[in-house]
C-alpha cells in the first residue's frame, strides 16, 4: 500500500511514501494528511470468507490485504492485545436494541473507550517501528477525552517512545480526567490547557509542522510522531471493526449477505467515520454513513448545506464532551477522495485563514449521496439515554446522539448500526441525571447511583482510579506548550 498527500506535493517529500513512513511522520505537505493511493475491492468473497472469522483472524487478513510493511509478528503481536479486552474471542459486541438498530460496542477495551480499538495495537506497530530503527520518538496526542487514556496506556513503558498527551482543563469528565493525571510512567507527560479541544489540536498540528521545533527535537536526537487520527495508523485501524459489525448482523441472521446498512457514527474528529468510508469504499454494502453530532454541529451544517463556517463560533461545553469539537481533521480526507488535492487544499487553507469554505452546489450533493447528518442537544440525548434504559439498555450520551440521527436520517426500512464509543462510567453524572433526575452530582456518586438503580458493578479498572495519586498536574496557557514540552524532554 502506497499514501499520497491530500494536498499535493511540495517537491520536497517523496511523490508517495509507505504506510510506515505516514504513521512515522503523519503531517504531509503543506499542512496535508496522508491517505491511501488504492483501497482493493474486498467484495463478496472476502466477507463470505470471514463469517466463521474471530475479530483477530479477520483483522489480520483484512490489513494482509491492505498490504502495509509491517512484520506480520508485529501484526501479531498487535492484534493479540485484544485479548485483554472483556470477551477475548468477541470484543466488540453487537447487540440489538431496536427491530432495526443495532449497536456495536467499542469499549470493551482497558480505558473503556473506542479509541482502544485502534491505539491499543497502533502502540505496538509504532514502538516496533521507533526500536527497528534505533530512534526515540515524541508521540504528540491531543484529546477531547477519549484518545489521550487509550494512548497513554498503550504506550506507557514501551520502549523508544514518550508520550506528551495534551487535554483542555475542565473539558473531559472526571474519569476521562483521572485516566490521564494518574498515569505515572516515566515516558508520560499530561499537560492540561486553558483553552478547548480545537486549541490542543492545533498546537499539536503545529508543533507536527514546525521547523524549529523538530530541530529542537532533532538535538536531542529524538523524532516526531502523532497518536490522534491525523494519523492513518489510527485510521487503519478503525476500518476493521465496521465490517467485523456488518458480519455480525449476518452471521445474527438479521441480514443476508449483501444487504445494505446504515452506518451511524458519534462524530467528533470523524476518524470512526471515515473508518465507515473506506470500509464502504473497499465494498462494504453501505446505503449510507449518517453522521451524528452534538450541539457543535459543524458537520451537520456542512453535509446538510455544503458550508463550513467557523466565524464567531467558539465551542460549546455538552454532555458529550468527546465532541466538542468544531475543526474536524478528518474531513480533509473526503474532501480530497472526492474533489481532488488541488480543491482540497484551496478549501483547507480556505478553513485555515478565514474559517469558513463553501462547497458548489454540485459538490455538496455529491457528500450527500453518501452522507447524512443530523445533531442532538443535551436533553434529547438524555430523553434517549432514559427511553433506551427503559427498553433494556444503558448508553452513554455520545451513543444517545445516534439515536437522534437514526429517528431522523434512517430514511429507508435498513438495519442500522450504531457505534457506541463509550462505557457509561465515562459520564456517569450526565446518565444519573436522565435517569433519576439527579443535578450536579460528582462522578463516583453517580457511578453508585447508576450501579444500585441498574443494578450493575462498576468496573475494577474505573472504580480504583479514584483512589490513585494524581501525579500529572501541569495546566498551563497554550502559548507556552512547547516549552513545557521541552522541558519535560
Amino acid at each position: 500500500m502506497k499514501f499520497i498527500e491530500t494536498r499535493g506535493n511540495d517537491g520536497i517529500n517523496p511523490l508517495e511514501t509507505t504506510f510506515s513512513e505516514a504513521i512515522l511522520s503523519p503531517i504531509a505537505s503543506f499542512g496535508g494528511l496522508y491517505v491511501p493511493k488504492e483501497l482493493p475491492d474486498l467484495g463478496e468473497p472476502f466477507l463470505t470468507k470471514h463469517l466463521g472469522s474471530s475479530y483477530k483472524e479477520l483483522a489480520s487478513d483484512l490489513l494482509a490485504t491492505l498490504d502495509i510493511d509491517i512484520e506480520p509478528s508485529v501484526i501479531a503481536e498487535a492484534l493479540s492485545l485484544y485479548d485483554k479486552f472483556d470477551d477475548p474471542s468477541n470484543p466488540v459486541p453487537v447487540v440489538k436494541v431496536r427491530d432495526d438498530l443495532y449497536v456495536s460496542e467499542l469499549y470493551h477495551g482497558p480505558t473503556r473507550a473506542f479509541k482502544d480499538m485502534a491505539l491499543q495495537p497502533f502502540g505496538v506497530v509504532l514502538s516496533s517501528l521507533a526500536q527497528k530503527r534505533g530512534k526515540e520518538y515524541l508521540i504528540l496526542a491531543a484529546t477531547s477525552g477519549d484518545t489521550g487514556p487509550a494512548a497513554l496506556e498503550t504506550f506507557k513503558n514501551r520502549p523508544n517512545v514518550r508520550v506528551v498527551c495534551l487535554y483542555p482543563d475542565g473539558g473531559t469528565s472526571d474519569v476521562q480526567r483521572l485516566q490521564m493525571v494518574t498515569e505515572d510512567a516515566p515516558n508520560l507527560k499530561v499537560i492540561g490547557i486553558h483553552g478547548d479541544f480545537d486549541d490542543a489540536q492545533s498546537a499539536l498540528k503545529r508543533l507536527l509542522s514546525s521547523e524549529s521545533f523538530n530541530a529542537a527535537l532533532r538535538a536531542k536526537n529524538i523524532e516526531l510522531s502523532a497518536a490522534n487520527s491525523v494519523n492513518f495508523g489510527r485510521i487503519i485501524f478503525q476500518t476493521i471493526y465496521h465490517v467485523h459489525s456488518y458480519l455480525e448482523l449476518v452471521r445474527q441472521n438479521v441480514i443476508t449477505m449483501g444487504e445494505k446498512i446504515y452506518l451511524n457514527v458519534p462524530s467528533g474528529n470523524f476518524g470512526n467515520a471515515l473508518g465507515g468510508y473506506y470500509a464502504t469504499k473497499m465494498g462494504l454494502p453501505v446505503e449510507k454513513i449518517i453522521i451524528a453530532s452534538n450541539e457543535n454541529n459543524v458537520l451537520t451544517r456542512l453535509i446538510n448545506t455544503g458550508r463550513y463556517d467557523l466565524r464567531g463560533e467558539k465551542v460549546v461545553p455538552t454532555t458529550s464532551p468527546a465532541m466538542d469539537i468544531l475543526i474536524s481533521s478528518n474531513v480533509e480526507r473526503i474532501l480530497f477522495d472526492f474533489f481532488g488535492a488541488v480543491r482540497a487544499k484551496e478549501l483547507m487553507q480556505s478553513l485555515e485563514s478565514n474559517r469558513f469554505y463553501a462547497l458548489t452546489d454540485d459538490e455538496t450533493m455529491k457528500i450527500q449521496g453518501l452522507f447524512a447528518a443530523d445533531y442532538c442537544n443535551g436533553a434529547e440525548g438524555k430523553g434517549y439515554i432514559k427511553e433506551a434504559y427503559d427498553a433494556g439498555y444503558l448508553m452513554d450520551p455520545h451513543t444517545a446522539t445516534c439515536f437522534k440521527a437514526y429517528d431522523c436520517c434512517a430514511t429507508k426500512s435498513l438495519k442500522t448500526i450504531v457505534y457506541s464509543t463509550a462505557e457509561w462510567t465515562k459520564f456517569s453524572p450526565t446518565i444519573a441525571n436522565a435517569l433519576t433526575g439527579e443535578n450536579d452530582i460528582n462522578d463516583i456518586d453517580a457511578l453508585n447511583s447508576i450501579a444500585h438503580t441498574a443494578n450493575i458493578s462498576i468496573p475494577k479498572v474505573i472504580q480504583e482510579l479514584f483512589s490513585k495519586p494524581v501525579v500529572q498536574d501541569t495546566v498551563i496557557d497554550k502559548e507556552n506548550i512547547e516549552a513545557e514540552i521541552l522541558k519535560f524532554l
